[in-house]
């Protein structure tokens, strides 16, 4: 994503020293912190894998409702990134008021291009249309997430950047009490988002159907409910406040809750409606709404933190430790507030639980990636990967948003449906291995992720980057 790349000027970078020593390897401000790019495009071809494959592998899309799937790691993934990213591109502020307005101009790039891509105008590759009704235009989206979270982050980070310390005072809480005052604002994000979610008294309401291909469509359902504290789909606060400032007819309007056991016998496939289907089924719904983006700011809050162990810890045994004991703790706690059934993870609501849970896994993952990469120098394995991490933008407006297969779907020959891409799919994937589902797998693996890491490999090579 364009935001998680850090200033050139600041770039992050990282000693490959002797590894029969971790401990006494010490950081250069020479070599860039490959791991990084690497994790980025890592993020990058899931969120492809499971857009492209997830219609016929559902178990790595997103879940329902309550659970976690792959796909649900891809958002709080980069907003990881974007938090690990942040005290690397300000490690070194001359002007605030410079520094806050490079914010404000990235933030809304970010936002134009995601109302672009996520507001309805851009349609699905195979679609050969574009344009949106300003009526339903849905505002909200993944880069505008990403957005809100940045500007949040990177504005508490300006205004309370202290001087560089060269060394840590001994000792695990020197670290967090070095900036003591993000982790208030993290508290005090958590205690809010916890009273609204808990505490906001959601009424019966009531939506009309907008989908022009079901029978319903025009007709007007009520959903009781008239509760308070309620985590459910049709009576949750996240989803009342969506409603009521977005408006429901701005909200995304194909929920993964219609693929729940309670609206669809195909569960978690797609399907038809069962007839005892509630009417909440048919309605609109924010993945990425007001409250649960406030959420979200924790995810990102938790990745500068690891961002502050890279620059101020001098060793990769130190940095290593604390990033496994964190991810670990994370980890764990998410794990026991869902199965106590304490606080579901929940992605469509970005429940406390699950950004636990998916910032520790983020921890790990990444620990395991600088071991192998800027430890260990396993970097040539994983170049397509970090390719695509330094053009992250690039990758993701034309494959994971399809732009480039819209572009390539509209040279059809006869018939809409006869296109390059079906070719392919149909011929050298699914006709090879006789298997929609293991055809489209393949195609998504080495036709769009391995193919875009190629595509970005030569950018790389000719210095071409799509920033923000």
């Amino acid at each position: 994503m364009p935001e998680i790349k850090a200033d050139t000027a600041s770039d992050h970078r990282l000693t490959i020293a002797d590894v029969s020593d971790i401990s006494a390897q010490k950081p250069d401000p020479k070599i860039r912190v490959a791991s990084l790019d690497i994790f980025r495009g890592l993020t990058v071809a899931l969120m492809i894998l499971v857009d492209d494959a997830g219609g016929e592998w559902p178990k790595i899309g997103h879940a329902p409702w309550n659970g976690c799937n792959l796909a649900d790691f891809v958002m709080p993934f980069f907003l990881f990134i974007v938090g690990m990213a942040i005290p690397l591109a300000f490690k070194r502020i001359t002007s605030r008021l410079d520094a806050v307005k490079k914010v404000i101009v990235r933030t809304l790039k970010m936002l134009f291009w995601g109302i672009i891509l996520q507001g309805g105008f851009s349609h699905a590759s195979d679609k050969l249309t574009y344009g949106v009704d300003m009526k339903k235009i849905r505002w909200c989206g993944i880069l505008q997430r990403i957005a809100f979270a940045y500007l949040v982050v990177a504005l508490i980070k300006i205004f309370t950047k202290k001087e560089q310390t060269k060394e840590l005072p001994p000792g695990w809480p020197s670290i967090f009490k070095l900036y003591s005052s993000q982790w208030l604002m993290g508290a005090c994000i958590l205690v809010i988002y916890m009273a609204a979610i808990y505490g906001t008294y959601v009424p019966n309401w009531q939506f009309t159907v907008q989908d022009r291909d079901s029978a319903d469509y025009g007709k007007v359902f009520t959903v009781e409910c008239a509760v308070r504290g309620k985590l459910d789909p049709p009576c949750n606060a996240v989803g009342f406040i969506d409603r009521k400032i977005l408006g429901i007819n701005h909200m995304y309007q194909h929920p993964a809750w219609k693929r729940s056991e309670a609206c669809t016998d195909n569960s978690p496939y797609e399907g038809p409606f069962r007839t005892s289907a509630p009417s909440w089924c048919k309605a609109p719904f924010e993945p990425e709404g007001i409250l649960s983006s406030i959420s979200a700011v924790l995810s990102t809050i938790i990745g500068v933190h690891f961002g502050h162990v890279l620059v101020y810890m001098g060793s990769h045994a130190a940095r290593l430790k604390h990033w496994i004991l964190m991810g670990f703790a994370l980890l764990i706690l998410g794990l026991v507030l869902h199965f106590t059934h304490a606080i579901p993870l929940n992605k469509q609501l970005y429940t406390f639980s699950y950004v636990c849970v998916t910032s520790g896994a983020a921890a790990l993952v990444f620990s395991s990636i600088y071991a192998l990469v800027d430890i260990w120098g396993w970097k040539c394995m994983f170049q397509p990967l970090a390719w695509i991490g330094m053009n992250a933008m690039l990758v993701y407006v034309m494959a994971a948003e399809g732009i480039f297969a819209g572009f390539i779907n509209g040279w059809y020959y006869n018939d809409p449906h006869n296109t390059l891409i079906y070719w392919i799919q149909k011929h050298i994937f699914i006709g090879v291995w006789h298997s929609q589902r293991v055809g489209i797998l393949l195609y998504v693996i080495f036709a769009e992720i391995l193919f875009w890491g190629m595509v970005a490999g030569i950018f790389h090579r000719l210095e071409i980057y799509w920033k923000l």
